[in-house]
């Protein structure tokens, strides 16, 4: 049986990143009005043509006429949108259903409504949970990972994501699960609160000699504020360096990460694109809350889109080394709208440059610092801080306090002229 993990209402992003690929998106305000019955046929594109539309009607009369089991009108609709951007050869533009787009969005947002806990279905085809957040409700109720969930409220759910609906539209305000323990003679009824719950893409620690050490796994609507949190916190530890592990960080909202650069960059650009008729924009940063200490950033061959803005800008102002390996290679952005039936799409519109202009699509960043991951990272197994090569590297640059290549600097010097306002 395929895995699948879940967040309780909602689904993990092991599961949504195969969705949406890695993500750098920018949402369009308003809702797509869907059109009525008669409405007319475009002018150009594949359904102007009417040889397409009969065939599609010859393929349903040939459904209609042989298939073995009753046809769903529903998803065979859905199956036409999804093709429609699957025929565009991009793996970053897709349809979502209703649901699926309920789903990336609470994802993307890092908050939801629910019990804090993720879920998988084992190889017996049992709901397991893998990992309860920290200060989470499923946590503070003492669920615990390996726990097997055998009911909820004495419900026994053949689909998981029935059971996760309940949760997350439901009326109640907690729920009862049934749950089968290792070690324990008996089975145990856990009630658990289902609350607002804010899953945590931001993460910090002291380490010695005044390092701050800071992981931000993905760059979703709460990540600026846990960025600024988690950067005081550290800051009131006597934090004087800081470490900024982007490694296995698929990207996010462009907002967020224009947010998290406007409180470290100078003034000036942080980001631009382009569409297909040459129109730029611009995301820009005021300078106002600039980084005054070291900096080193981690990256490897999964930090990407968001991630690669982020660790671009720092290399190209030269107020930070960039440490590990080449980075993943997405420099397009998509937008995404959604129709008033509540489904949406998500289209490739823009290429985005670095602020000296690079466009590192296909490319990705090149690390000031290349840093081949010992092989307990390369196959992203748990390992400690001291055998962790790359930020035990990134820790020897801040503490020998390395500066800026020269050609950088230079660079810096150039651009800071030409963008700034």
């Amino acid at each position: 049986m395929s895995r699948r993990d879940y967040w309780f209402g909602v689904a993990t992003a092991s599961v949504l990143f195969t969705l949406t690929g890695l993500a750098l998106f920018h949402f369009l305000p308003g809702e797509l009005l869907l059109p009525g019955k008669k409405a007319q046929m475009p002018e150009t594109g594949v359904l102007s043509d009417l040889s397409h539309v009969t065939k599609l009607e010859m393929l349903e009369e040939m459904i209609d006429q042989y298939y073995l089991e009753e046809k769903d009108e529903e998803l065979l609709a859905e199956g036409l949108y999804k093709g429609l951007f699957y025929g565009l050869g991009d793996p970053y533009s897709r349809y979502y259903t209703k649901e699926e787009f309920e789903e990336e969005t609470t994802v993307q947002d890092g908050a939801y409504r629910g019990i804090g806990v993720t879920i998988s279905l084992d190889e017996y085809g049992r709901f397991l949970v893998d990992y309860c957040y920290p200060e989470s409700p499923g946590e503070k109720a003492g669920l615990c990972p390996g726990d097997v969930i055998l009911s909820m409220d004495g419900t026994e759910y053949e689909d998981l994501s029935e059971m996760v609906d309940v949760i997350r539209h439901g009326d109640q305000d907690r729920v009862v699960f049934l749950i089968d323990r290792a070690g324990e003679d008996e089975l145990l009824e856990i009630p658990v609160e289902i609350s607002d719950v804010e899953l945590p893409s931001v993460s910090g620690e002291m380490l010695e000699d005044g390092i701050g050490y800071l992981q931000i796994t993905g760059f979703k609507t709460v990540t600026p504020k846990q960025y600024k949190e988690t950067f005081q916190e550290l800051k009131a530890q006597g934090m004087e360096k800081l470490v900024v592990d982007l490694r296995n960080n698929p990207g996010g909202y462009l907002d967020s990460v224009c947010d998290v650069l406007r409180q470290i960059l100078p003034e000036g650009i942080i980001v631009y694109s382009e569409d297909k008729y040459g129109e730029r924009q611009e995301e820009r940063c005021d300078g106002q809350n600039a980084l005054s200490m070291p900096l080193a950033v981690l990256v490897n061959g999964d930090t990407a889109s968001a991630s690669e803005v982020f660790s671009g800008a720092v290399q190209a102002y030269g107020i930070g080394t960039v440490v590990g390996t080449d980075t993943y290679g997405k420099g397009v952005i998509q937008i995404i709208r959604s129709f008033t039936d509540g489904s949406a799409f998500s289209l490739t519109q823009a290429h985005y440059y670095t602020p000296d202009g690079k466009d590192i699509h296909g490319v990705g960043i090149h690390p000031d610092v290349y840093v081949e991951p010992a092989e307990e990272l390369r196959y992203k197994r748990i390992v400690s801080r001291e055998e962790d090569n790359q930020l035990q590297e990134a820790l020897r640059i801040l503490r020998d306090g390395a500066a800026p290549s020269s050609s950088r600097m230079a660079l810096q010097g150039k651009f800071f002229s030409g963008f700034s306002s």
